[in-house]
C-alpha cells in the first residue's frame, strides 16, 4: 500500500547565497556586530535548514563580522512557575533536586529555535554565562561578547546586551517581531523596576538570587512606536530575505527609546510575575 503523499513545500526557494544577498541589500554590512532574532519557518523552504541561514549570515557579515543570538535555557527554573507545559506539584521536590546545572558547552537552549540552537553547536562559539539567559556568538568578536555575563544579571549591564550597545552593534530581526527583541530588556534595567526572586539549579543544588523583573510585555506596541518615531533620515531599514519581513536597527537606539517608552507606557503593577516570563514552548 502507498504511502499518502506529502504537500509539496510551499516557497520560496531559499539558500545559502538567497540569505546573504537578500541581508546586504538590508544593508548588513561586513564586519558589523549583528543580534539575531529568527524565526526559520517564515522564509520559505530554505534549502539546507537552519545550517543555510546561519552561513548566509556570516556570508554577509565577512570574516570580520559577529553573530550573535540568544540561547536561553528557560527550563533551568523553578517548576512551580512552569505553564507550558505545567508538571504535577508533587514532582517539584524531585526536579528541583535533579536538574542538571547549567554548563554553558552542553546545555541546549530552548524556546528560542532551531537557528540559535545551530549557532551555539557552531564551530569556535562562544556562549555566555548565566544559567537562563546565555546568548551565544560567532565570529571576530565573540569571546568579546559573551565575557563577562554575571550570574545575577539576566539581560542587564552585565549582559551581552550592554557590551553590544557598546560595540555599536545592530539587531536584525529576520521573521520575528518585537516581542523577541532583548535589546528592550536593557532598558527595564535602567528605569525604576521591582526586583524578584528567581530560583534554579546551580553547582552547589538549589539556589536563589535576586534579580531585576523582567517582561516582554507590550514589547509589540513598543516596538511599533519605536519604527514610527524614528529619523525621517534614520529609519529602521526594513526588506525581505525570502518571504519573511526583515528589519535591522541599532541597539543603542533600541534601548534609548525603550527607557522613555517603558517609563511612561508600562506600569510595573500591570507585569505578570516574573517567574512565569520563563518561556519553556518552542519557537520556530
Amino acid at each position: 500500500m502507498a504511502a499518502p503523499s506529502s504537500p509539496p513545500p510551499t516557497g520560496p526557494l531559499v539558500t545559502r547565497g538567497t540569505v546573504a544577498a537578500q541581508l546586504r541589500a538590508l544593508g548588513v554590512r561586513p564586519g558589523e556586530t549583528l543580534l539575531a532574532h529568527t524565526s526559520l519557518s517564515s522564509l520559505g523552504w530554505v534549502c539546507g535548514g537552519a545550517v543555510s541561514l546561519v552561513q548566509g549570515v556570516l556570508d554577509a557579515l565577512g570574516p570580520d563580522g559577529t553573530l550573535v543570538v540568544p540561547t536561553q535555557t528557560g527550563d533551568l527554573s523553578d517548576p512551580a512557575h512552569w505553564a507550558n507545559p505545567p508538571v504535577p506539584q508533587e514532582w517539584w521536590g524531585t526536579i528541583r533536586t535533579s536538574m542538571p546545572p547549567y554548563d554553558p558547552l552542553v546545555t541546549p537552549s530552548r524556546g528560542v529555535g532551531v537557528v540559535p540552537e545551530t549557532v551555539r553547536t557552531w564551530p569556535g562559539a562562544e556562549r555566555s554565562a548565566h544559567p537562563q539567559t546565555s546568548f551565544a556568538a560567532v565570529g571576530a568578536r565573540a569571546a568579546e561578547v559573551v565575557a563577562g555575563h554575571a550570574t545575577d544579571c539576566r539581560l542587564g549591564e552585565r549582559s551581552p546586551l550592554a557590551r553590544l550597545e557598546a560595540l555599536h552593534a545592530r539587531v536584525l530581526l529576520l521573521g520575528a517581531g518585537y516581542d523577541t527583541c532583548t535589546s528592550f530588556h536593557l532598558a527595564e534595567y535602567r528605569i525604576p523596576s521591582p526586583l524578584v526572586r528567581v530560583g534554579r539549579p546551580g553547582p552547589d543544588g538549589w539556589e536563589t538570587v535576586t534579580e531585576v523583573s523582567i517582561s516582554s510585555d507590550r514589547f509589540d506596541e513598543l516596538g511599533h512606536d519605536f519604527e514610527r518615531d524614528r529619523p525621517a533620515g534614520d529609519p529602521v531599514l526594513r526588506g525581505a530575505v525570502g518571504a519573511a519581513d526583515a528589519r535591522l536597527f541599532p541597539v543603542a537606539d533600541a534601548v534609548a527609546y525603550a527607557e522613555r517608552w517603558l517609563a511612561l507606557h508600562r506600569s510595573r503593577e500591570e507585569e505578570i510575575p516574573a517567574p512565569a516570563r520563563l518561556r519553556r514552548g518552542p519557537r520556530t
